[in-house]
């Protein structure tokens, strides 16, 4: 059984279709879940469509619960709910801000609750967040997404050290740019700054709508490639998805690996116990 959020568009949706015709069961959430009824009907009792605003915490749990009531125990949770600020950081205002991270990072924690007390008696589960290459690589003019997206990818690597001992996986997908409308659904800045218009022109060209569809990813590879990965025995931690993120991924953390090098014997030499030479 599958328990999938942010499903009535983009990856979710097609993760949802590509479950339901593997033969398995899944649990669709959405804000709007009316969105999510050609879905159902195509499904029949396959499919449990739920509304769920995940910023609501007590709203996952009681998702949860109707889940369990349908179709008995969780194997997957996939916490894909989300969107992005286009905004430099300066730009930000609070309310911007903080939503971003309810929605993101808060919402795919309360989900994680909802689900780990369930999957820890069973010894069975694996729960799968949908970051970002944004949550390993810091670009321009999206940080409070790419913000959401590393505190994500911080809980996730410590919640996979405390879930392992009861039998649960956790991975972190990390997709690139994907055909599925994301472009579209992200909010601007409300109090933009005349200084960033220059200075942020390809970046804001580059995130604009008008490339909206033209992204090298293909939604249902990506969703074929998330089958693929609930089966493996051991499921790795950090699981790019697409050419761009696998690149700037591996390079960024090439560069920081070079940049550590470069100052290890300052890093090094900073330790010391009172009273010894050097300290």
């Amino acid at each position: 059984m599958w328990l999938i959020t942010g499903a009535a568009r983009g990856l979710g949706l097609e993760f949802a279709r590509a479950a339901l015709g593997a033969g398995d069961a899944v649990v669709a959430t959405s804000r709007d879940s009316a969105a999510l009824e050609q879905l159902a009907a195509d499904a029949g009792e396959q499919a449990l469509v739920l509304a769920l605003d995940v910023t609501d915490s007590r709203a996952a749990f009681d998702v949860v619960a109707r889940s369990l009531e349908r179709f008995g125990r969780p194997d997957v949770a996939v916490n894909n709910a989300g969107y992005a600020i286009h905004a430099a950081v300066e730009e930000l205002i609070e309310e911007e801000l903080r939503a971003q991270l309810e929605t993101n990072f808060f919402g795919a924690v309360w989900v994680m609750q909802a689900v780990l007390p369930v999957m820890r008696r069973q010894r069975h589960g694996h729960i799968v967040n949908v970051s970002s290459a944004a949550g390993g690589v810091g670009f321009a003019m999206v940080g409070a997404y790419s913000a959401s997206k590393f505190a994500l990818e911080g809980i996730s690597e410590c919640l996979a050290l405390e879930a392992a001992p009861f039998g649960v996986s956790v991975t972190i997908l990390q997709p690139s740019d994907f055909r599925t409308g994301f472009r579209d659904a992200c909010r601007k800045r409300a109090a933009p700054l005349a200084d960033y218009e220059d200075a942020f022109a390809s970046d804001l060209d580059r995130l604009s709508t008008r490339h909206s569809g033209e992204e090298a990813g293909d939604p249902k590879r990506a969703a074929q490639a998330l089958l693929d990965l609930v089966e493996l025995p051991a499921p790795p931690l950090r699981y790019p998805l697409g050419n761009a993120a696998f690149e700037r991924l591996t390079e960024h953390h090439r560069r920081q690996l070079a940049e550590w090098a470069a100052f290890e014997t300052v890093a090094r030499s900073v330790d010391g116990r009172p009273g010894s030479p050097g300290s």
